[in-house]
Parts: structure tokens; sequence; C-alpha cells
């Protein structure tokens, strides 16, 4: 054991990174797909939510429950789509430090095999680039409307 690499030795290593390569590959793929999944279960999840709260705003005369009860029922639902929205942001958070990761390493395999600086590394200043910043910032928004709408008109008009 020189140190010397072998021809065999050499190819075993590039096609050990290749398989590596491609696998980061995937999985960047699978986190930006997650993305996509993880908006589409907030939005299913918070227009339930709120819909049952106009639900309980609406009818809840007609089912016999006091102002007060509905009110509660109505910030409850509210509380639940903020708990969804959190976790929801907590998903796409935790995928975006492992894209960034997934990058990096993909950075490292091409540095080494390809050319050093062959890919730039990802740098988090471009967020304004990411279409998660922008999935972040509607579910923000989007809560923030549900609680406004909600003090606004809702619950003041249960009184």
């Amino acid at each position: 054991m020189s140190g010397e690499t072998t021809p065999e030795c050499e190819t075993a290593r590039k096609d050990f990174a290749l398989e590596r390569y491609r696998y980061i590959l995937q999985q960047i793929h699978a986190v930006n797909e997650n993305t996509y999944r993880f908006l589409a279960i907030y939005q299913t999840l918070a227009t339930t939510l709120v819909g049952a709260a106009l639900a309980l705003f609406v009818g809840y005369r007609k089912w016999g429950l006091d102002a007060a009860t509905a009110q509660r029922g109505v910030i409850g639902l509210l509380i639940l789509a903020t708990v969804v929205a959190a976790f929801t942001i907590t998903l796409m958070i935790v995928g975006v430090i492992a894209w960034v990761d997934y990058r990096n390493e993909e950075c490292d395999i091409t540095d080494e095999i390809v050319a050093v600086g062959f890919r730039k590394r990802p740098q988090i200043a471009n967020f304004s680039r990411w279409y998660e910043t922008y999935v972040l910032l509607f579910i923000l928004v989007s809560l923030a409307v549900m609680w406004l709408l909600a003090g606004v008109f809702l619950l003041p008009a249960m009184n």
C-alpha cells in the first residue's frame, strides 16, 4: 500500500462518484417536488379549515350554539390552520436546508472529478430567486389574511 492508485481503483472511484452524483441529483429533484406537495397539503387543509369556520359562522344559530361557543370554534379552526401553516413552513425550511446540503455535496463531487468551480455553490443570498421563498410568503400572507378577515368580519358579527 504505497498510496498509489491503480487504474482499476481510479475507475472504481469515478464509477462510485458518478453513482453518488446521480443519487444526489435524484434527491435534489425529490426535494424540489416536495415543495409543491407541501403547498398542496397546506392549500387543501387551510381551505377545509377556513370553510369549516365559515360554515360555523353561518350556521351556529341554526345549530343552537351560543355566540361565544361559535367564536371559540372559529378561533380554534384558525389556530389549526396556523398549526398547519407552521408545519408546512417547517417542512419547507428543512427541505431548503437539505437542498443546500445536497448541492454542496454535488459541488464537492464535481470539484474533485470534473474541475474545481465546475458548479457554483448555492448562496443563501440568492433566496429571492428560489420559488420556496414565494411559497413561504404566500403561506404567511394567506394566514395573515385569514386572521384579519376573521377578526374584522366574523368574530365581531357573532356578538
